[in-house]
């Protein structure tokens, strides 16, 4: 066995600081993907830090269990499982500081923080099956034995993970947004061209479709694209922040929502507005802050290309790029938010 250094738990608090840290960064990472505002920049700080922590608290781990993993004879039928953990903890924890160091990589269709968020999403399961062959509550003895010289343990691995935080930081150098997202540079069209999961849609034709305004209005409507490009007179600038890890800064020109909405003069109930796409995606902002949205046709002055959403796309000031949905066909005003949402944008285009 090998001998525990000063700055290392115990092993009980070892194995349940993974399992608080994984949490944490699971919550913090899923969060992340709808805060889009710098008020919620304490997030992505709270999950660098904790991964940072994770790290050190897996080296710990594989510390103590390396004399069993390397004896064929010591291994069980949940060994096969703890090493897979193991693989999928560290390639989640490389990929997401090699991102953090290296910014903008793609591996096949997919960004490296993609690539990173569906690790961290299979280490979910796997440690849950883990679990049920490793599980054991720490002994009340041990922690009390222990428990001061532990605490100031964890206040150390926290402090290290901030330092290192930092020194992170200054190696990804300037030009990312609180998000950790890089600028992705260009002008107009010349951005990525991102999708959630399945959304690849044909081309709209522009001659057949319609934008319908209705769902709790008084006055339902439908537009043509001719009648939509000739009250595209709204402009704004705003950032579009990918959740694939870039960002482009742009002015958006098009039809403000709060216009339409007046138009059609919503119901007192109708709280929500939900915008639709011609592939069934969906999502739902509150009345007022759809006011202030817009719906592009143009973006620097060039017509937005149909990967970019044409011939319409929602622009949501301080809203990740998922939720500006592409291809928009109708807006619908509800009383209640949409939360099947959640569901449609896993399926949408399948």
């Amino acid at each position: 066995m090998a001998q525990r250094s000063r700055l290392e738990p115990p092993a009980s608090l070892v194995d349940w600081g993974i399992l608080v840290s994984v949490t944490a960064l699971v919550v913090t990472g899923l969060v992340s993907l709808v805060t889009g505002t710098a008020g919620g920049a304490w997030l992505f700080v709270l999950h660098s830090v904790g991964g940072l922590v994770l790290a050190v608290l897996v080296g710990f781990k594989l510390r103590r269990v390396r004399p069993r993993l390397t004896r064929s004879s010591a291994w069980d039928r949940g060994t096969p499982v703890s090493v897979l953990l193991a693989a999928l903890a560290l390639a989640a924890l490389v990929t997401g500081v090699y991102w953090v160091v290296a910014g903008l990589v793609w591996v096949g269709p997919f960004t490296l923080l993609t690539v990173h968020m569906l690790l961290g999403v299979l280490v979910v399961p796997v440690l849950l099956w883990h679990f049920r062959h490793r599980f054991r509550w720490p002994r009340r003895a041990e922690v009390e034995r222990e428990g001061r010289r532990s605490a100031l343990q964890f206040g150390a691995l926290l402090a290290g993970g901030t330092v290192l935080w930092r020194l992170q930081q200054a190696l990804a150098g300037a030009g990312r947004r609180f998000t950790g997202s890089k600028a992705a540079g260009g002008a107009g069209n010349g951005f990525p061209v991102t999708s959630w999961v399945a959304d690849d849609p044909e081309p709209v034709d522009t001659d057949s479709w319609q934008l319908s305004v209705g769902g709790a209005v008084e006055s339902p409507a439908s537009y043509s694209y001719d009648q939509l490009l000739d009250g595209a007179s709204e402009a704004q600038t705003a950032v579009l922040d990918c959740t694939s890890g870039w960002y482009a800064e742009r002015e958006w020109q098009g039809v403000s929502v709060g216009d339409l909405l007046d138009r059609s003069t919503p119901a007192s109930e109708g709280e929500w507005v939900r915008f639709r796409s011609v592939t069934g995606y969906k999502w739902s902002v509150p009345v007022e802050e759809a006011r202030e949205c817009l719906l592009a046709t143009h973006v620097d002055g060039d017509p937005l290309t149909h990967g970019h959403g044409a011939p319409l796309r929602l622009v949501a000031p301080g809203r990740r790029g998922f939720q500006w949905v592409k291809w928009v066909t109708s807006v619908e005003v509800t009383e209640q938010e949409d939360l099947s949402q959640w569901v449609t944008i896993f399926v949408s285009g399948l």
